[in-house]
């Protein structure tokens, strides 16, 4: 019965409108440099971010409604995500961003103590929290709402749903890969896009890593420009004004190169985001995997059991087997010993049928939930690369004019010499 009602939960899609996102705002509003003591008892610096939530029903009514705000490690989100990924297997659970930086460029720091990585790092937070506070199922999870609004006693409460004794083994994971007999097209087909899809956006991260370093470079150099056309000018009588004001042009073209690569930053991020969903597909895939493969062990288990049965009744022994050897060495069974048997296997039977149609039904329950996921996934992913692609283009046109700008004022500037 509990089982049935986990999965009556699972199937259920809930409203839109009931989504946490709609009934509170929530940020991720400042990150902070800490000092102090692991579970080691050494000393360690680590940084801790606000989390800051406020009713939105009171704004809407023209209220100023309080702020309740409270800290976080990073370590406490990692723990909110692990717990999400074991309750809610059937569902793409949104990732967090990298715990270091990956794919910089060489004036970017890797340190994940840099201030603009943390800074990145804080947006990536406040992204993770909105992605779940939207979406129709884990929002309404108990244990994400205390980790909003319930500073103490959080861990607690975690460890003790003892999800992580549900959480199946890398073993076990691997094992059901190599081993599943009858696998679903359509997961076999989608774990093979999310190795693609990270693939392709690692190949991407990494070609803009190259082209910032170059760009990069290409700007500063214009700065020499200003540097020769302001020594130039020291010499030139008619010509010394002209000169002057086309490096101070070339000088703010060369500056500029830093705010255009932050904002890159920007884009990259929501790029680097989808890199981590394609692993979030693989937990789905990987889960079904294990669900097959726990289905198909069961279902062998049976047949082997009802052969058992058949051949105690019949008193014949179809293949080869351990039984076989010990009844030609040691004589045949007693009747009484192979009703005893018979009726023990009998009842192992019926529990066994019991137990796969269970598996068959959680099986079936759980390719539609998490069908429904993914197909809500797909539009998700869809609309922000999109997005993100045609705002990143936008950008690249938006440069391409100033450089053409500041060309334009120094043939100017060249003009009235």
């Amino acid at each position: 019965m509990e089982k049935q009602n986990e999965r009556d939960t699972c199937c259920e899609r809930p409203r839109m409108e009931d989504c946490l996102s709609k009934k509170i705002e929530i940020t991720v509003s400042e990150a902070e440099k800490r000092t102090g003591r692991n579970a080691m008892n050494m000393q360690e610096t680590y940084t801790a971010y606000l989390i800051e939530t406020r009713a939105v029903e009171s704004q809407n009514e023209g209220q100023c409604s309080p702020v309740d705000s409270l800290w976080r490690r990073y370590s406490e989100f990692e723990l909110l995500r692990n717990y999400l990924l074991v309750i809610y297997p059937h569902i793409v659970v949104p990732p967090l961003p990298e715990k270091r930086a990956d794919f910089v460029w060489h004036k970017l720091s890797a340190d994940n103590m840099d201030p603009d990585f943390v800074e990145r790092r804080r947006i990536g937070l406040e992204n993770f929290l909105l992605r779940v506070a939207s979406h129709p199922v884990l929002c309404q999870d108990n244990i994400f709402y205390s980790f909003l609004t319930q500073e103490g006693g959080w861990k607690e409460m975690v460890n003790e749903t003892g999800f992580q004794l549900k959480a199946d083994s890398r073993l076990k994971a691997l094992n059901a890969t190599f081993r599943v007999k009858n696998p679903d097209k359509r997961f076999t087909e989608l774990k093979h896009y999310s190795d693609e899809l990270q693939s392709v956006i690692s190949h991407l991260l990494r070609v803009r890593a190259r082209v910032a370093d170059r760009l990069y470079g290409v700007y500063k150099v214009h700065g020499n420009y200003g540097r020769v056309f302001s020594e130039w000018s020291a010499i030139e009588k008619e010509m010394g004004d002209g000169l002057q004001s086309a490096g101070h042009h070339m000088d703010v073209y060369a500056a500029s190169i830093d705010d255009i690569l932050e904002e890159e930053e920007h884009y990259a991020d929501q790029l680097k985001e989808y890199l981590f969903y394609a692993e979030a597909l693989r937990a789905v895939c990987r889960k079904h995997e294990l669900m097959q493969y726990d289905l198909e062990m069961a279902a062998q288990d049976l047949t082997s059991k009802k052969q058992q049965c058949e051949e105690l009744a019949t008193g014949t022994v179809r293949t080869f087997s351990l039984k076989g050897m010990t009844s030609k060495l040691f004589g045949q069974e007693t009747p009484e010993q192979r009703e005893a048997k018979i009726k023990v296997l009998e009842e192992q039977i019926q529990e066994g049928e019991e137990q796969l149609k269970s598996k068959n039904l959680e099986g079936r329950d759980f390719v539609k939930s998490a069908w429904a996921d993914i197909e809500r996934f797909k539009e998700q992913k869809n609309h922000d690369l999109k997005e993100a692609l045609i705002s990143y283009a936008v950008m690249q046109i938006s440069m391409c004019k100033k450089g053409i700008q500041v060309w334009t004022n120094a043939k100017e500037c060249f003009s009235k010499m």
